[in-house]
């Protein structure tokens, strides 16, 4: 479990054309807000860059198409988005401080645009029908990466899959008993009742845990300082005792009302939404969360969001 303290802010943003070339921008006073959620939409970024030089900022409208932001501490840093660049604006915040902003989208591409067009043999698994699907994204700027166990059942007969990539995706993870998102380019799919295979993030005061979490009917609602770390569908750990209860539901509106997600007493929750907010000139340095147990499942079809 990942408990390292966090010092000394840094991060980096780097632009870069289809040939390669590119431009670092992290000498300027960075703004951003990053959105990511295993919610199979595509992920988002607003990236705002001050005071860029006229030349510059003209070329980054015209020759540049993917973005990739790092960010966090000395001593714990690392990429908190890649994707591609869809809209650069360019204004003035006022007299003397100009900016170009940047919005993106994690994969979008591929989201968007990927197509099926194959037959599968007999016998053919879930799993056999999702890799053909996320095979048709990899041209597009996505790479294959966590899967889950297939669920046995086989096709009886051959089947013929044209369409969509994305629709055949939710197809397969609902299958699966799954969810399934871009993650930075990264095309992964995360068990309902489980998370990916990587070290918890440890969340205490001391370790970067902001105010007090909060139990919600969509989930624990956790702030901490901005730590790449944080992925979705990977867990972080609180302690109970940090966790604010929620009020009872009215219990005269019956089974119609939400309840409260349980708070786990092992302290492991997956998360379902990370947005990273960070000024490097500002205040603003952190992640919201929303998290839910490792072994618990959001009602069907329910959508989880944070505010704001």
């Amino acid at each position: 479990m990942t408990t390292q303290r966090q010092f000394l802010r840094r991060c980096n943003v780097l632009i870069s054309g289809d040939a390669g070339a590119g431009l670092d921008l992290s000498q300027l006073r960075t703004k951003f807000v990053i959105k990511k959620t295993d919610g199979q939409t595509p992920n988002t970024a607003a990236v705002t860059i001050y005071n860029v030089a006229e030349d510059v900022a003209a070329r980054i409208g015209k020759e540049f198409t993917a973005i990739k932001v790092q960010a966090g501490y000395d001593s714990l840093y690392g990429r908190i988005f890649a994707g591609t660049i869809k809209q650069v604006r360019r204004g003035r915040e006022n007299g003397t401080d100009s900016y170009i902003s940047i919005a993106a989208g994690d994969g979008d591409v591929a989201y968007n645009g990927a197509t099926v067009n194959a037959t599968l043999q007999a016998g053919a698994t879930q799993t056999d029908q999702a890799n053909l699907s996320v095979h048709s994204m990899t041209g597009l700027g996505v790479t294959a990466g966590p899967t889950v166990a297939n669920n046995g059942v086989k096709l009886p007969r051959g089947k013929v899959l044209y369409g969509m990539a994305r629709d055949y995706l939710r197809h397969h993870a609902k299958e699966l008993d799954a969810s399934w998102s871009i993650q930075d380019g990264v095309v992964q799919f995360v068990a309902q009742t489980g998370t990916l295979p990587t070290q918890a993030v440890v969340l205490t005061s001391k370790t970067g845990l902001v105010g007090t979490p909060e139990q919600t009917d969509d989930g624990i609602k956790v702030r901490c300082l901005l730590n790449p770390r944080i992925t979705i569908g990977g867990k972080v750990r609180l302690n109970q005792r940090d966790i604010a209860e929620a009020a009872l539901p009215d219990s005269t509106q019956g089974d119609a009302v939400n309840k409260p997600v349980a708070i786990q007493q092992d302290g492991f929750y997956r998360v379902l939404v990370a947005q990273f907010v960070g000024d490097t000139h500002g205040q603003e340095w952190y992640v919201d969360l929303l998290c839910l147990g490792v072994d618990d499942t959001l009602p069907t079809g329910k959508q989880v969001k944070l505010n704001g």
